[in-house]
């Protein structure tokens, strides 16, 4: 069982990082104003589901070796750590083109094919899977044993944050859906936003020790 203490600094390490602007919440951005709060709301609930298949592949993948390595900790700690400082860099570089995509118009759907795009997004989040592996584990207690169901925990618990968070992007965006339309700046400076915040998380990330030590 994850001790409390441990869920709480997870929980207020995770919510910012939920919060900052990565793939899922431009995506969700973009579709609550293309199709409106419904729309956006699908997005969510897909993107949901898709975060909650990596969930269950790294605790019961990376989970496993982790528990038996240090070295490979924190191999995978460093490799973790650069690659969100990367994605950090190019949410920046790139912010324009972003929010360009975020405020094309969209095709009409059915509500199947939003769920289905939405899981896409969500299964393929490079921002979610590198905070899965990299930062995931270190509020892991390995002293506890059970390390696979401890990272489901607070894996299950990030998917219920970032649902609760998303889904306020979704509402916020259809109801702001002619403000945010008529500058594209203005989603362009939340991607660089979200860019500094990923620099800053994969750079602090390389000062936290092995949960084992």
């Amino acid at each position: 069982m994850v001790p409390l203490a441990n869920l709480v600094a997870f929980a207020l390490v995770a919510i910012p990082i939920i919060l900052l602007p990565g793939p899922s919440v431009l995506f969700v951005i973009g579709r609550s104003l293309s199709l409106g709060r419904i729309g956006g709301l699908l997005s969510v609930s897909g993107n949901a589901a898709g975060a909650l298949v990596v969930v269950v592949a790294v605790a019961f993948g990376v989970g496993i070796i982790i528990a038996e390595s240090a070295i490979l900790f924190t191999a995978i700690k460093i490799v973790g750590a650069g690659y969100l400082i990367y994605l950090g860099v190019q949410a920046i570089r790139h912010r324009r083109d972003r929010a360009d995509a975020a405020t094309a118009p969209v095709r009409p759907t059915s509500k199947a094919r939003l769920l289905v795009q939405g899981f896409l997004v969500g299964v393929s989040n490079p921002k979610t899977i590198v905070f899965f592996i990299a930062v995931l584990p270190q509020f892991v207690d390995y002293g506890a044993g059970a390390i696979p169901s401890q990272m489901l925990l607070l894996g299950f618990l990030f998917v219920a944050i970032a649902l609760l968070t998303d889904s306020a992007w979704a509402l916020a965006a259809g109801f702001a859906r002619d403000w945010f339309a008529k500058s594209p700046r203005r989603i362009s400076t939340l991607g660089a936003t979200g860019g500094v915040m990923m620099i800053g998380l994969g750079t602090a990330s390389l000062f936290i020790g092995h949960g084992k030590d």
